[in-house]
């Protein structure tokens, strides 16, 4: 299945002449056909690699998922955590959308700062999509205190010295977001063609009419920021 919507995807961006990118699913309980359809897919027109908060009965910061993050890092890809929860278990018993969908994606953010996994692999990026990004201040706040217990420093600017990125939302409150995220490390995303609680396909004209922030921090988030994650 997964080999084949990469396919699909791949001829789309093949017909688009390179004008559409796109994200590569693999199938992650198979590690080597994982990263031999990662390799395909990059070389296709992919520009991330599609993972969820949960992936089974593990965590992103799972040393299983390694030589995954290795090759992602070799081949100039980021891993684009997504709203969603691959783990059966956990969707039976939160059952209500926010804790199944949402929750997953922040939980990862913190595990994976919390694991070190940046500076293990100080080359690869990371994105947190359709998750908004009001939880940063909190999480960030939380993570200063728990690594300082342990004699670590999570640093001025955490989001940017680990090449992490989180997509917000035009109903954030962004003055505050970018207080703890910093100007270089926010996102903006239409989800365009899902009907849920994040779309918004004026997502980008709505932003500058909306938000009380400088022009030039909105550019970061509309253009230069999303090219900085996707390599492109």
């Amino acid at each position: 299945m997964t080999r084949s919507y990469n396919r699909w995807l791949a001829d789309i961006w093949e017909q688009s002449d390179n004008r559409l990118r796109w994200v590569a699913v693999l199938p992650l309980l198979d590690m080597k056909e994982s990263l031999a359809q990662l390799r395909w897919s990059v070389e296709h027109g992919a520009c991330g690699i599609f993972m969820r908060g949960y992936e089974g009965r593990r965590t992103l910061s799972d040393p299983y998922f390694y030589p995954l993050y290795e090759e992602g890092q070799k081949l100039n890809v980021p891993i684009c955590v997504h709203a969603g929860c691959a783990n059966t278990a956990f969707r039976e018993l939160a059952r209500e959308t926010f804790s199944v969908a949402k929750l997953p994606v922040i939980s990862s953010f913190h595990a994976i700062l919390t694991n070190g996994i940046p500076t293990r692999f100080p080359e690869l990026r990371f994105g947190f999509i359709e998750a908004a990004a009001t939880w940063l201040p909190y999480v960030i706040t939380d993570l200063r205190r728990r690594l300082a217990r342990e004699g670590k420093d999570l640093g001025e600017n955490p989001l940017r010295d680990n090449r992490m990125y989180v997509a917000c939302q035009t109903n954030d409150d962004l003055p505050f977001v970018l207080k703890y995220a910093g100007e270089d490390n926010l996102v903006i995303g239409s989800d365009y063609g899902h009907a849920d609680t994040s779309t918004e396909l004026d997502a980008l004209r709505n932003l500058h009419k909306t938000t009380p922030v400088a022009p030039d921090a909105l550019k970061k988030i509309l253009e230069d920021n999303p090219k900085a994650l996707y390599g492109i």
